[in-house]
Parts: C-alpha cells; sequence; structure tokens
C-alpha cells in the first residue's frame, strides 16, 4: 500500500518539472531519492515512522545531509540514519545513483593521468556535470584512481590454468625524456575457462630481470597453478 507521504513526494517532484522544465530535473531527483531512500529505512526497519510494532529490528535516527554533484546539477541528499539495529544502513538507492558519479570522478582521473591539462580536464568535467568543478577536485579524482588501481593490484588473484604472458611498447616519460617503455602483460585463464588480466608492469625493457621481478609479484599476490581436473 502506497502511504500517503509517497504521493505528495510525487507530486512535487512532478511540480518541479512543470513549472521549470529540464532545469527542475535536480528538484525533481531531489525529492524522489530523498523519498526512495525513507522508503528503504523503513524496509529496512521493517516498521514505518513511528509505527509501534514488535517486528521492529531498530529506530530511525535522523538524517544526514549529503551534497552530490550529477549531470544535472548539485542534488541535496537527506541520507536516513538508524540506530540499534543489528546491522549498518546505507540506501541502495543511493548506492546505485553514486555509481556513476564515482563512474564519471574515475574517467576525470584518466584524463588527469593520461596528461590532458588539469584546466582542460575541468572544462570537460564541467560540461558533463553542469557544476564547476575545482583543480582541487580533479586532484582528488586521479587520487580516487590511484586507489582503484592499488585494490586491483593488491587483490588476491587465485588460481589459474594457463598464463599467457605479452608485452608492448609505449612512450614514457622518464628522467625528464620521452623514452620507449615495455608494459609488460599477464594474462590468466581460470579453472572455470574463463580469462582475466592477472597484472601489469611498467619496465624500462623486457629484460629477464624484469619479467622475473614481475612474476615473483603475481605469486606474491597469491597467482597459483591450477591442477587439471
Amino acid at each position: 500500500m502506497t502511504h500517503p507521504e509517497q504521493h505528495t513526494a510525487i507530486q512535487s517532484a512532478l511540480e518541479a518539472l512543470v513549472e521549470e522544465g529540464f532545469d527542475g530535473m535536480a528538484t525533481a531527483m531531489q525529492i524522489l531519492f530523498n523519498e526512495a531512500m525513507k522508503i528503504e529505512r523503513s524496509q529496512f526497519l521493517d516498521a514505518a515512522p513511528n509505527e509501534r510494532t514488535e517486528k521492529r529490528r531498530g529506530y530511525a535516527n535522523g538524517f544526514k545531509p549529503k551534497t552530490v554533484k550529477s549531470r544535472i546539477g548539485e542534488i541535496a541528499l537527506r541520507i536516513p540514519q538508524v540506530r540499534e539495529a543489528e546491522a549498518p544502513f546505507y540506501p541502495q538507492s543511493l548506492e546505485r545513483g553514486l555509481r556513476s558519479e564515482r563512474a564519471l570522478k574515475l574517467s576525470i582521473a584518466e584524463m588527469y593521468v593520461q596528461g590532458v591539462s588539469t584546466r582542460r580536464v575541468k572544462a570537460i568535467a564541467e560540461q558533463l556535470c553542469g557544476t564547476e568543478i575545482s583543480s582541487a577536485e580533479v586532484s582528488r579524482a586521479a587520487k580516487l584512481l590511484d586507489e582503484e588501481l592499488s585494490a586491483w593490484r593488491e587483490r588476491e588473484i587465485g588460481a589459474i590454468r594457463y598464463l599467457i604472458l605479452d608485452a608492448r611498447y609505449e612512450k614514457v616519460r622518464y628522467a625528464g625524456s620521452v623514452v620507449d617503455c615495455a608494459v609488460l602483460i599477464a594474462m590468466g585463464v581460470r579453472p572455470d575457462g574463463k580469462r582475466t588480466i592477472l597484472g601489469t608492469s611498467v619496465s624500462l625493457s623486457e629484460a629477464e630481470v624484469h619479467w622475473r621481478a614481475f612474476l615473483e609479484s603475481l605469486q606474491d599476490a597469491g597467482c597459483t597453478a591450477s591442477s587439471s581436473s
């Protein structure tokens, strides 16, 4: 059964679109996201607001403000909080909505890492987001990419059935000059037949010492041989 507050939220969102057209999209999304998160909290607690029930699994504990920059403008959100619950609560509707923001930040970081000027990155990001982005935010986006890459490099690789090694050469700035460097690549075939990139390493050449160090790093990450069934 739909709660009266849900009707009010939907009506308010529609009114924003009617009055402001696409300029009201951010307001409409703000209303709908906030309402969706409140519904999720009620479902998580197994109790509607102010409902007295023995099935309750915790209590509402206000809201935490959060501003999200999106391609339709800034969205002011109110993240529902809970207390005395057995498990932590985080609204999945917000998580899904933030994925696009996170993907955008990673794209910005990738441009930055590839050598696109900060000024150019800012201009592109502002066109995508519809809001101004500072140089500090560009740097934070680059840091986010570093964290993603570090997490990928440090993950547990596990067993593989086949190991495939290859290398390609790319121009890299090194010691003040641009030189050709070898990008060592390891690909594996897992026991289920799926292929995956195990790791990469940038070296000055394909000398045996560089390959050995690269393979040792894969072993340190838990890469092991899988016996054939």
